[in-house]
């Protein structure tokens, strides 16, 4: 016997919204239609395009700003930037930390990557090396991979060049918007190539942070690894 799945009106509109977005209808950061002109676009009424916009800007994928409309969520935003960066510091409010490149190589993927990745066995990844420092202080180390077809002509020279935030630049000049992501934490010793970097002894209790993170359609599009020191900051998670 086979089952009818019911799914709310709300829920649909809200589907054919996200499918506007990730068709590219409406950019980052551009304002939606109304209320209303949505309503007469899908034919029902004001009350269900708002309980399907509340559920995307629940989502983070839409912003509600009072007086002026709802605009597409952007990375570019300050409070976009603290969303995936979880790490606090154990005094004084959280702040952003300036960033710097080690190295950007386009090779092989791995095969554990290529499958978080969801590419075949070879195919082509961008892997990127980068120190985020607060006060100079070196704290987090990452390695981040991306598949290649969708980063074409990422290099060093422009990730040097761009001084807005990483997701900033794949959103804007590569068009991948990165909406939501999974972690796995776990504590580790810094090893012989993360140690100098982070300027420790081999050793030093640090935090492994595992990231997988997905576009639209629940697409994975980067694998991060971040060696974490926490002599100073904290990992902070908010659970609703």
């Amino acid at each position: 016997m086979s089952t009818v799945t019911f799914s709310p009106l709300y829920r649909q509109i809200r589907e054919r919204l996200v499918h506007s977005l990730h068709e590219g209808e409406w950019r980052p950061g551009e304002l939606i239609p109304s209320e209303g002109e949505l309503a007469q676009r899908y034919g029902v009424s004001q009350g269900t395009v708002r309980k399907a916009i509340d559920a995307l800007a629940a989502d983070n994928l839409l912003v509600r700003r009072q007086g002026r409309g709802t605009f597409v969520a952007s990375h570019q935003e300050q409070l976009a930037q603290f969303r995936f960066l979880r790490l606090r510091p154990d005094e004084g409010d959280p702040r952003q930390p300036a960033s710097r490149f080690i190295d950007c190589r386009r090779l092989r993927a791995p095969v554990e990557i290529a499958r978080a990745l969801q590419l075949k066995p070879g195919e082509t990844v961008v892997v990127i090396r980068r120190l985020l420092e607060f006060d100079g202080a070196p704290t987090v180390l990452e390695e981040i991979w991306l598949p290649g077809v969708l980063f074409r002509g990422l290099s060093a020279e422009r990730l040097n060049a761009y001084t807005g935030p990483l997701y900033g630049l794949l959103e804007t000049e590569f068009g991948v918007r990165m909406i939501r992501a999974s972690e796995r934490v776990k504590a580790v010793a810094a090893g012989a190539d993360e140690a100098p970097l982070l300027r420790v002894d081999p050793g030093e209790p640090l935090l492994l942070v595992v990231r997988i993170s997905s576009t639209y359609g629940d697409r994975p599009v980067e694998v991060r690894h971040g060696w974490y020191l926490t002599r100073e900051h904290h990992y902070a998670n908010e659970l609703n």
